[in-house]
C-alpha cells in the first residue's frame, strides 16, 4: 500500500497516533501514522497478574483471552471501579494458582513467550483437539484476503498484526488487530468466550503473520482444530500442533498452502 493510500484510510479510534517523519532522500518532513502501543495491567482481585504491551481497544476481550490461555478460569472482564488508566479487572469463576501465572516482567508485544525459558514453563492444560472439521482448500486459501480487508489499522499504519475467526464456510465472525500478534488472538478468544462459542471445534483461526508456539498454544486452549497463517510456522509451533491434533497451514497465499500437521482436514 502506498503512502497516499495509507493516508486515506481511517483507523479505529485509539489504534493510531501521528508523528513527524523525514522522508529521505527527498528531504520532506510530514506527518505519518503510527500504531499505538501502551501497557495494559490485567488485575484479579485488585492485584496485577500481568502487564502486556498492546494497542488500546477491546481490552476486556484481551484480558479474558489472556487469562484463559494462561489457565485462569476467567468469567468476564470490566474497567476498574477506581478508573485506573490502562487497567482492566478480570472476574474469575474459581481458584487458580497465582504463582504459576503471575509475571514479574512486562510481556513483550512481539512474543509473550519470551523470558519463560522452557516448554514446560509455558504449557497450559488443554486436551487434544477432537474435531472432525474438514475445510476445502479454496476456503482456506481465501481466508488471509478476507482478513486483510478488515485490517483498517494496519492499512493506516503498516504496524499491526491481526487474527480472524471464521466458520467452516469461510465467513468471518470476528477480526481483531493489535501491535502484538498474541494480543490479537487473545482478543478474538475473549470475544468467542463472551459469545458462548468455546471450544472452537468447528471454526478456523487465521493470523496475518507467522505462527509462533504461543499462538498455537492459545488456539489449543480455545479448542480450535485449524490455524491458517500468511507466514511460516516455528518448529515448536509445529511440534505443539502435532501433539494437540491441530492442523497447521503456513504460507497460505495465491491459492497455495503448506500443511505441516493433520493434513486430512483439508479437502482438495
Amino acid at each position: 500500500m502506498t503512502r497516499d493510500e495509507r493516508a486515506s484510510v481511517a483507523p479505529p479510534p485509539l489504534a493510531a497516533a501521528t508523528s513527524s517523519v523525514l522522508r529521505l532522500p527527498d528531504g520532506v518532513s510530514e506527518l505519518d501514522r503510527l500504531a499505538v502501543e501502551e501497557p495494559l495491567e490485567i488485575r484479579i482481585d485488585g492485584r496485577a497478574v500481568a502487564v502486556t504491551m498492546r494497542t488500546p481497544g477491546h481490552d476486556e476481550e484481551l484480558a479474558v483471552g489472556f487469562c484463559l490461555s494462561e489457565g485462569i478460569p476467567a468469567r468476564a472482564a470490566r474497567l476498574p471501579q477506581d478508573f485506573a488508566v490502562n487497567t482492566v479487572d478480570v472476574d474469575v469463576s474459581g481458584p487458580f494458582d497465582r504463582s504459576a501465572v503471575q509475571r514479574n516482567f512486562y510481556t513483550s508485544s512481539s512474543c509473550g513467550v519470551c523470558g519463560k525459558g522452557a516448554l514446560e514453563a509455558v504449557a497450559v492444560s488443554a486436551p487434544r483437539v477432537e474435531s472432525e472439521l474438514r475445510v476445502p482448500l479454496g476456503v482456506v486459501a481465501a481466508l488471509p484476503g478476507s482478513l486483510r480487508m478488515e485490517q483498517a489499522a494496519f492499512a493506516a499504519t503498516g504496524g499491526l498484526h491481526a487474527t480472524g475467526l471464521f466458520d467452516a464456510a469461510g465467513a468471518l465472525l470476528c477480526a481483531r488487530e493489535d501491535v502484538g500478534r498474541h494480543n490479537a488472538m487473545d482478543k478474538v478468544i475473549g470475544w468467542a468466550h463472551a459469545s458462548g462459542m468455546l471450544p472452537l471445534r468447528d471454526h478456523v483461526l487465521c493470523v496475518s503473520g507467522r505462527l509462533s508456539f504461543e499462538l498455537v498454544q492459545k488456539a489449543a486452549v480455545a479448542g480450535c482444530p485449524l490455524i491458517v497463517a500468511v507466514g511460516a510456522p516455528a518448529s515448536l509451533a509445529v511440534e505443539l500442533a502435532q501433539d494437540r491434533g491441530i492442523t497447521l497451514c503456513g504460507f497460505v497465499r495465491g491459492g497455495h498452502a503448506n500443511v505441516y500437521t493433520e493434513p486430512w482436514r483439508l479437502e482438495t
